[in-house]
């Protein structure tokens, strides 16, 4: 079943993006999987398929998951990074996507709406393309044009709105009495994608769980994914206990770490400047309260980066020959920073996502450079 905040439940199978109370909605905690059930015949995150809620006869998959583990050393310290561009359209999203487009082409819908700062929307693009279903982009006038061209040769219609991230946000809320909303931010089987990430890196590391994952936040669809996943690892006795969550916003747009620092357990609305993170640029998320919680019940941490570092960290991993956005890349600044207060230790199993590629960014990289 579906639930919403006000512990209202649904039906999975319903077409459904929020409960009757406005509130964004969850897949009831599932029991997980362990090491038998993953189909190693399946050379995608559709392996893990035994841990998705629903069964699916024919999924709509380009071939997502499966991304390298690589070692990264900084500052003397051994991590691993993910680089999340081997996916189909080059970022995480895919990942959510290949199961909320399954699940909508499951219940017959022909005809979806997603709003997005660009990476979102050119995986939702290509999914729906795949599945036959018509899909209308919405995006900030200032999205990378990579991006954009992406969604239209996939066949979206694209509309830019002017304004910031949340206005796209708002104005597609308002489309959605007339067509059906698939928001990766609010859709419950986004996160069911997403969630599998957890499953990947367990599989990745013999079956283990690391320490710590680093990652970035906007609207926080894979802090959230990787609490579902490695919950649902400890619930199935796969894992021993849940790797700590550290995640990074960039200082220019970053509610979720000044709710967390504030101890607060939701975002306040607030003033905030534009960042080449565009990716983040998320001022009011939708699942603020529980992307918090999931960081708090982990033992995690969050920081912000600032602006200046972005571009700094960008050239410094392509120096390692890891072409990531500004947006990934502010994980860099981000684990130094963990080590300095002691949220990452030397010694520990630690996996950073790279979430997107700077190849889609490249009007960007062009302004840094």
């Amino acid at each position: 079943m579906l639930v919403d905040r006000a512990g209202r439940r649904y039906p999975l199978d319903e077409p459904r993006w929020q409960g009757d109370d406005g509130s964004p909605l969850l897949v009831e905690d599932q029991p997980g999987i362990t090491r038998g059930d993953v189909d190693t015949r399946v050379r995608s995150q559709w392996r893990y398929a035994a841990a998705l809620p629903l069964t699916y006869d024919r999924p709509v998959s380009l071939g997502e998951g499966c991304t390298p583990l690589l070692p990264l050393e900084v500052d003397g310290m051994t991590l691993a990074v993910k680089p999340e561009w081997f996916n189909p359209t080059a970022s995480f999203k895919d990942r959510g996507t290949t199961v909320m487009v399954s699940t909508l082409a499951r219940q017959g819908v022909t005809e979806m709406l997603e709003d997005s700062s660009g990476n979102g929307g050119s995986s939702v693009a290509a999914y729906a393309a795949a599945a036959g279903i018509r899909a209308t982009i919405l995006a900030p006038s200032s999205t990378s044009a990579a991006k954009i061209q992406q969604s239209r040769v996939h066949g979206a219609t694209v509309e830019l709105v002017p304004g910031t991230r949340q206005a796209t946000a708002d104005e597609a809320v308002r489309r959605s009495a007339t067509t059906f909303y698939s928001s990766h931010n609010w859709h419950p089987f986004f996160l069911q994608g997403t969630k599998l990430i957890a499953y990947e890196i367990w599989e990745d590391l013999g079956f283990t769980a690391p320490d710590a994952v680093i990652l970035p936040a906007g609207a926080g669809s894979l802090v959230l994914g990787c609490h579902v996943g490695f919950g649902e690892l400890l619930r199935s006795g796969a894992i021993t206990r849940r790797p700590r969550l550290l995640v990074s916003q960039p200082r220019n747009c970053s509610p979720l770490v000044s709710a967390f620092a504030a101890g607060a357990e939701s975002v306040s609305p607030g003033e905030w400047t534009p960042t080449i993170a565009e990716g983040t640029a998320i001022a009011m998320p939708v699942r603020d309260r529980e992307v918090l919680a999931a960081i708090r019940t982990s033992g995690g941490d969050m920081t912000a980066v600032d602006e200046t570092d972005l571009g700094p960290a960008t050239f410094e991993l392509a120096s390692r020959g890891l072409y990531a956005e500004p947006t990934s890349a502010a994980i860099l600044p981000a684990i130094r920073e963990f080590v300095r207060r002691g949220s990452l230790r030397p010694g520990e199993t630690a996996v950073a996502v790279l979430t997107g590629t700077a190849l889609k960014a490249a009007d960007t990289i062009g302004r840094l450079l």
